[in-house]
């Protein structure tokens, strides 16, 4: 996995995102304010925006409210690094669309620990997509020197989310009846 700045001739136009994650399979980019506006519209514009064919998804509830109080708000604040609050679009190359989507839950608290959430869309599920996007955001995090650890939490009942941590090296630490949190080291403390 590596990550990559835009190439004019690989880029999903007509956007040029300032960062481009690549996959195998997949292209990863951060949204911008715009853009998850019209993501949680939901109504096949921001496909339309990016170019890219149109995707059947559920915005659930807890990631509605999560768009509306913490992510817009937070990717509007220009004194905070939007990377660390928007979603990152996961697109399936070979058939330009969006599969899933996934985000950091903020900035790197005082001892290197950031979160991740993702989700794949309910037909793209089952097929590797989302372990390979966890994987290249990984590979950027490392590139990040505040960032130590990446931390999940999966609901218990949702093996397929736990097997994508599993599958990238996360450590289950413990739950908390419902959920189960799990953590991966990117750096040693002090490197």
């Amino acid at each position: 996995m590596r990550y990559i700045f835009p190439n004019p001739k690989k880029m999903i136009a007509p956007y040029q995102p300032t960062l481009l994650l690549h996959t195998e399979r997949l292209q990863l980019f951060p949204l911008t304010y715009k853009q998850l506006l019209k993501y949680a519209r939901n109504d096949g514009s921001l496909d339309a925006d990016l170019q890219l064919s149109p995707t059947m998804r559920t915005i659930s509830a807890d990631l509605q409210e999560a768009l509306h109080i913490g992510i817009l708000p937070n990717v509007a604040n220009k004194r905070k690094n939007y990377l660390f609050h928007t979603l990152w679009a996961i697109v399936f190359q070979t058939e330009n669309q969006m599969v899933g989507d996934l985000c950091f839950k903020g900035e790197p608290n005082s001892a290197g620990e950031i979160e991740i959430g993702y989700g794949t869309y309910e037909p793209f599920q089952g097929r590797g997509y989302m372990t390979e996007a966890v994987g290249a955001m990984i590979g950027w995090a490392a590139t990040q020197p505040k960032i130590k650890y990446i931390t999940a939490g999966t609901d218990k009942a949702n093996l397929a989310s736990g097997r994508v941590l599993e599958k990238n090296q996360f450590q289950r630490l413990h739950d908390n009846g419902t959920t189960w949190w799990w953590r991966r080291e990117i750096r040693k403390l002090g490197n």
